[in-house]
Order: C-alpha cells, then structure tokens, then sequence
C-alpha cells in the first residue's frame, strides 16, 4: 500500500527548500492482518503414562455427580479416552500406558538381505567381466574376418618394407 505522506505546506521536508508534491510521497507497508482462518493442521495430542495415571487416579477419587466429567471438560478429554486407558491400566503391561508411534509397524530386517545384496554385487561384477569379454571376442572375430594386407601385397607384386 503506497500512502503519501502529508505535510504542510509551511513546514520543509529538505534542507534544499518547501516540500513539493513529488518529494513529499513516501512508501509505507501495509500492516500486518492475520488471517481469520485457522491455517495450521490439527495436531494429534500424545499423554504420558504420567499424565494418563493422574487423570485416572483423579476420576477414581471423584464421587460426586458430574465429577468425572468436569474432569473430563477440564482436561478436554472424551470418555472414550478413559476407558481406553483404563484398559490399558487393568492390562498391566510395562509400558501400556506410554503413548505409541502411529501408522504402519516397519518390518524386521531380514537376516538374509545382506547376503542377497552382496550376491546381487558380485553379479553385476561378473556381468560387467563377461560383456567385456564378449566385446573382445567379438573384434578377434572381425579382426580375422578381414583379408590379410601382407598376403594381398605379395600377390599384387607389392611388397612392403
């Protein structure tokens, strides 16, 4: 956004003289607005087993009518979250309640692919030998396949020296 600047008439822009109508513009940026939409992607919260004993431990105390819910509000969890974890509490496992790494579990290495890709180098290696030596059987074939200069020579009367 280009503003020109306003100043009186009176008043000098430059030691040079009175302010001109050329001289008295200026660029000013446009303020900064921020976006009325919300452009960042949501973000998947992740509890600790810290976290997750505290609200447990907390909704188990909680007697009242609607306890469990303020909590719930107040923590802004659903219900389904607790039961959740209350599985995993009953479950007793080391570490059920930790949070997990979403998306596809990745597969154990195979104790074989090493040996497959070194066999898939060392065939390479004896391709790459046995095209060479294809080429060069090839050029001995044509190499042989050409008349003998010598012998043409000493027909025609022509030696060479």
């Amino acid at each position: 956004m280009v503003m020109p600047e306003r100043l009186p008439a009176s008043l000098p822009s430059s030691p040079e003289g009175p302010a001109t109508p050329s001289s008295a513009g200026c660029v000013v940026a446009a303020p900064v607005v921020a976006s009325a939409e919300y452009t960042a992607g949501p973000k998947r919260r992740s509890f600790t087993a810290k976290y997750k004993l505290q609200i447990l431990s907390e909704t188990d105390r909680a007697v009242d009518t609607g306890g469990i819910s303020a909590i719930l509000r107040r923590e802004r969890l659903y219900s389904s979250a607790l039961s959740d974890w209350r599985g995993q509490r009953e479950a007793g496992t080391d570490g059920a309640l930790q949070p997990r790494q979403r998306g596809p579990e990745k597969a154990a290495a195979n104790p074989l692919q090493a040996e497959l890709a070194k066999a898939n180098r060392e065939n390479a290696a004896l391709r790459r030998s046995l095209d060479q030596a294809e080429a060069i059987i090839a050029i001995r074939k044509k190499a042989a396949a050409l008349p003998d200069m010598r012998r043409v020579g000493k027909q025609s009367g022509f030696e060479q020296q």
